[in-house]
């Protein structure tokens, strides 16, 4: 316990690591401050002609569901330039997700419902790369000027030494994303409450925005693993951080050209961008653009991507480079 206090100091004295935090802290500031001069509360006006024109929509897609029903049934002539799905009951809206409600038509009024998901992804993407930084940079520097030489006199195990530097770089980076993301929603949930409005808040509603923050914590342990096990491997934190470049530019990028050229199918199940969203926001909805090349009836050319497998491909990846850089460490020579 002692060491991992020790590495705990050491990580909350780290210029670098307060940077950081100020940085990201400002940024947060000033979302917030543009989100409070670009909404107003809505007025009682505002919100009868919203009301207005989702009944109009909701009326519109019932007529447009009830039309398709009696075009199938023969009842109705099909307009050559209509539309109509194969199954009616995907443009049911008995079966929508959600439909149309008067905040989706309120124009310069922050809508919390509306935009806490979004709001979510943001501070998860910064904190992200927060853990990936401050992970890199911790070990890396470390490494870099002889600390971790310094540190094996005192305490001569070098997998317990490394362990206790990744747990208290997991334990800060989990601590302070739990409480920084929250705070932020909380912020923006009192901008919807005296300068916007709240919108419908309902149980399923923070039954999947609690979804997503577990998840958004767990993908930020990620990346400051990730970080931290790269930097290791190369003993140096430009070895992290130009290894994600080069996977940006050379794989996600570049891989997707050379895909497209060779026209192959389904590209985006081997980008662990593609992954990542999906263990975020639970699920993600691809388009595969070859799947339909013959036009031949109707083709359903989406198919999905789930949290479960992106978290086993998240858990291997990190897992494996974390594994490695154990390995690497027990094994070569630090001077």
């Amino acid at each position: 316990m002692n060491l991992i206090r020790a590495e705990l100091e050491r990580l909350a004295a780290r210029r670098f690591v307060q940077l950081m935090v100020v940085l990201l802290l400002a940024a947060f500031a000033v979302a917030a401050a543009t989100t409070v001069a670009d909404s107003h509360r809505p007025s009682a006006a505002e919100l009868e002609q919203a009301q207005s024109q989702a009944a109009v929509q909701i009326a519109h897609l019932e007529a447009t569901h009830e039309r398709c029903l009696r075009v199938k049934a023969g009842q109705l002539p099909l307009d050559e330039n209509d539309y109509l799905p194969a199954d009616c009951a995907e443009i049911d809206p008995a079966r929508m997700a959600q439909l149309p409600v008067a905040t989706d038509f309120l124009d310069g009024v922050f809508v919390f419902a509306n935009q806490a998901r979004p709001l979510l992804y943001t501070v998860v993407a910064f904190l992200m790369l927060f853990g990936l930084l401050v992970g890199a940079s911790y070990i890396g520097a470390d490494l870099n000027s002889g600390g971790v030489v310094n540190l094996l006199l005192w305490r001569p195990r070098r997998e317990e030494v490394l362990r206790a530097k990744l747990t208290a770089l997991t334990g800060v980076l989990l601590g302070f994303s739990a409480l920084t993301s929250a705070a932020y929603l909380g912020v923006f949930w009192l901008i919807g409450q005296a300068g916007g409005t709240p919108g419908r808040l309902d149980g399923e509603f923070w039954a999947g925005l609690g979804g997503s923050y577990g998840r958004g914590l767990v993908a930020v342990l990620f990346a400051g693993a990730i970080g931290f096990a790269v930097a290791t491997l190369g003993r140096h934190t430009s070895a992290a951080l130009g290894t994600v470049v080069a996977y940006l530019v050379v794989w996600e990028l570049g891989a997707r050209l050379v895909f497209g050229v060779l026209g192959s199918g389904r590209p985006d199940r081997v980008m662990l961008s593609s992954y990542l969203f999906a263990w975020l926001s639970g699920e993600v909805r691809l388009w595969d653009g070859y799947a339909c090349g013959d036009g031949a009836g109707f083709c359903d050319g989406f198919y999905t991507l789930g949290w479960p497998e992106a978290l086993v491909v998240l858990l291997a990846l990190t897992g494996g480079l974390v594994g490695a850089a154990f390995v690497l460490f027990r094994r070569r020579d630090l001077i």
